[in-house]
């Protein structure tokens, strides 16, 4: 019988694969063979594949191919079967390179903040958070961050920690990525105090 396709993000568990026949007599066994042992199977096996942990250590997606075929026994004679093959797709995990923190002064601009991922297939989304409105930046945002004014006290620095979590989208399936985090810091202007004036002789 034919064997449905699995597409996976690296660090999931694949559905079991067993395999089935038509035929109501005899016995039918099953060898298979994998193209791709980077996904975390070996490169052949008898039998129903139980569930396994997949991995991919590269920047884009990993396919294996699996073949299996069947040999029927009944009454002392053998016989094998076409082949039969499916795929194994893993994507990597999302990532986002690390972002360098700023410290500004009160009514500067920021530089422009542009996310980018070592990933090389795919499509990486970045969404954002901003635990601190008060510089200027919106509690969310999805996407780079355009430079800004940065707003802030007069009397004290601000600091606003931004989160980033990718998303990367392959195959038809998405996967998260761990969240990078770096921070905007305001200092307040440059302020001096009053000076009583003197009149002397």
């Amino acid at each position: 019988e034919a064997v449905t396709s699995q597409v996976l993000c690296v660090g999931e568990s694949t559905d079991e694969i067993v395999f089935d026949t038509t035929n109501t007599d005899g016995t039918t066994t099953y060898e298979w063979t994998n193209d791709n042992t980077d996904i975390g199977l070996a490169a052949n096996g008898v039998g129903d594949i139980p569930s396994f942990t997949v991995t991919n250590d590269t920047t884009s997606a990993l396919i294996a191919t699996i073949e299996v075929t069947p040999t029927y026994e009944n009454n002392g004679i053998i016989c094998s079967g076409n082949p039969e093959s499916f795929t194994i797709t893993v994507n990597p995990g999302a990532q986002v390179e690390a972002v360098t923190s700023q410290v500004l002064c009160v009514g500067e601009s920021t530089d422009e903040i542009v996310f980018a991922t070592t990933n090389t297939d795919g499509t990486t989304t970045y969404e954002w958070t901003n635990d601190n409105t008060d510089i200027g930046l919106a509690a969310n945002g999805v996407g780079d961050i355009p430079s800004f004014v940065v707003a802030g006290s007069s009397l004290v620095s601000e600091t606003a920690t931004i989160e980033v979590t990718p998303t990367y989208e392959n195959n038809g399936v998405t996967c998260t990525g761990s969240p990078e985090t770096f921070t905007i810091t305001v200092n307040p202007g440059a302020q001096g105090e009053a000076v009583t004036s003197q009149g002397l002789c």
